[in-house]
């Protein structure tokens, strides 16, 4: 494989966060006296988290602008991340190998740069990152290729030489259609797409310590 370059999800792919991240919609709004609907849930599942409180305040009718319930939702996720967002195993032993071979990596995610960065270096994982970008950043939700293709133009590759790490189908399948080499991670909270996934991606692992895994990377 002639790539040098990955992009990197960080909840669900590289930590097993995504728990903490459905629970936390579910207690916000429930906090505010409100019933948490799989139907708001679903309609969630690819926003970022401003465009995600955007439609809290419009579904709930909620008396604050969507910055100030992203904000609130991020204070509550930070708290987490400071504290008990696990890695998922073997993921560290991966980004060692791949830098070690001389690969630039970053990670592009629909959560914030700064809780990315909290997480990451509670983990002892940022030095391994060139930078960290949003979703927000790109003006667009993983439903569209513009986080990708402005962290291959940060990083200085582009999408046939860069492979995206992801482990939902709708990101998988925007990495895959922009033209970038796509390995997809099994996660609990995608379970139920996983036939998806495994055609849609180039590389399909349950976990980290998979033994294919850095013979198709090259490494």
């Amino acid at each position: 494989m002639e790539h040098k370059f990955a992009i990197f999800d960080m909840d669900g792919t590289l930590t097993d966060s995504m728990g903490f991240w459905n629970q936390l919609a579910e207690e916000y709004i429930t906090s505010l006296g409100f019933q948490y609907s799989s139907q708001v849930m679903d309609a969630t599942a690819h926003l970022t988290v401003l465009d995600s409180a955007a439609l809290f305040v419009q579904h709930y009718g909620l008396p604050k602008t969507p910055e100030q319930v992203a904000a609130d939702m991020n204070a509550l996720m930070e708290q987490h991340y400071r504290t008990d967002v696990p890695l998922k195993p073997g993921a560290g032993s991966v980004l060692d190998r791949l830098q070690a071979a001389g690969w630039r990596m970053c990670v592009a995610s629909s959560t914030s740069p700064h809780l990315l960065d909290i997480c990451l270096r509670r983990l002892g994982l940022r030095d391994f990152f060139q930078f960290l970008i949003s979703a927000e950043e790109a003006g667009a939700g993983k439903d569209r290729p513009d986080v990708y293709l402005e962290a291959a133009r940060r990083m200085g590759s582009r999408p046939e030489n860069t492979v995206v790490f992801e482990d939902v189908i709708f990101a998988a399948r925007t990495a895959k259609a922009a033209g970038f080499t796509v390995a997809a991670i099994y996660d609990e909270s995608s379970k139920h797409d996983q036939e998806e996934l495994q055609k849609t991606a180039d590389y399909y692992l349950t976990r980290w310590d998979d033994p294919g895994l850095l013979s198709w990377l090259g490494i």
